[in-house]
């Protein structure tokens, strides 16, 4: 179900994402809460000193730049300048899925891990790229029909025009082991995706992942929750749960066809993996969003 979201102030709005999958607001001077979530997918388009810290490397920026956010990868970020102005978007993967899959999204040198996701932009194309941003702005509250799809289409152009640019390669070091563990780990699981009823999910415990990245299921534990913060089994949950939801509400399969394809012998082991996770059943959580 879809749902019009209304914006009141923007500065204030960081904390919820609509039903819709995205938010896109204007960022005020000393307002670091900004930046401050990171379980969606981000785009900031910012100005003045920011220092970004990662779990292998740190990154101090000034000036114009972009910074691309990705959920799997937990980092902070301290606004170090008292001036500092721009834009943010926060997006769901399941929002742009329908435009981009998801694999190719994490695999984009601008969210993969150990990628480049910060862009020193000059004054053009500073001024280019905030337009885009002021569009979607401008079109967030609109009732035009196609909305969607144009934010889509918005920030696909972000992301094909940092693409275009070269990335700052100064700001980073060269990417360690665990991160080239973490980084194939996060590939083979999102290569499992989207389902479809005639192929069952067959590589779905670390162990499982383990055996194909020919690793030590230690080894992977530790290089996974080194670099992303949240352990290898938690990746795999939440990926399982968020294909079950695009299964619920995008899909006439039965619970029974669902709980196959994502490799449950049973539909009743379903309904209590998904019901622990997202704290609805199956059915309920249908109900509520087709």
């Amino acid at each position: 179900m879809r749902m019009n979201y209304k914006r009141e102030k923007p500065v204030q709005k960081a904390g919820n994402i609509p039903s819709q999958g995205y938010l896109v607001y204007e960022i005020h001077t000393n307002t670091a809460k900004d930046y401050s979530r990171k379980d969606f997918y981000k785009i900031c388009l910012v100005s003045g000193r920011h220092l970004i810290e990662y779990a292998d490397r740190g990154i101090e920026i000034n000036g114009n730049n972009l910074f691309f956010g990705t959920p799997h990868i937990p980092y902070s970020w301290e606004v170090v300048s008292t001036d500092q102005a721009g834009y943010s978007i926060l997006f769901t993967e399941q929002f742009l899925k329908t435009g981009i899959s998801s694999e190719s999204l994490q695999q984009s040198p601008l969210f993969r891990i150990g990628g480049t996701p910060i862009f020193n932009l000059s004054g053009e194309q500073r001024d280019y790229i905030a337009g885009i941003f002021r569009k979607m702005i401008g079109e967030q509250d609109s009732d035009y029909i196609f909305k969607e799809e144009l934010m889509r289409n918005c920030i696909n152009l972000i992301i094909h025009e940092a693409l275009k640019m070269h990335p700052s390669e100064g700001y980073f070091k060269q990417k360690n082991a665990s991160a080239r563990i973490a980084s194939l780990f996060m590939e083979l699981l999102e290569r499992q995706f989207p389902v479809d009823s005639q192929r069952q999910l067959t590589i779905k415990t670390p162990h499982d992942f383990a055996d194909v990245l020919a690793v030590h299921v230690n080894h992977l534990n530790r290089s996974v929750k080194e670099i992303t913060g949240k352990p290898t089994s938690l990746h795999i949950a939440e990926r399982i749960v968020t294909e079950a939801k695009s299964l619920l509400e995008h899909t006439d399969w039965s619970i029974t066809e669902i709980a196959y394809a994502l490799g449950f012998e049973y539909p009743t082991h379903f309904n209590t993996y998904f019901k622990k996770l997202t704290g609805k059943a199956p059915t309920a959580y249908r109900t509520e969003n087709v």
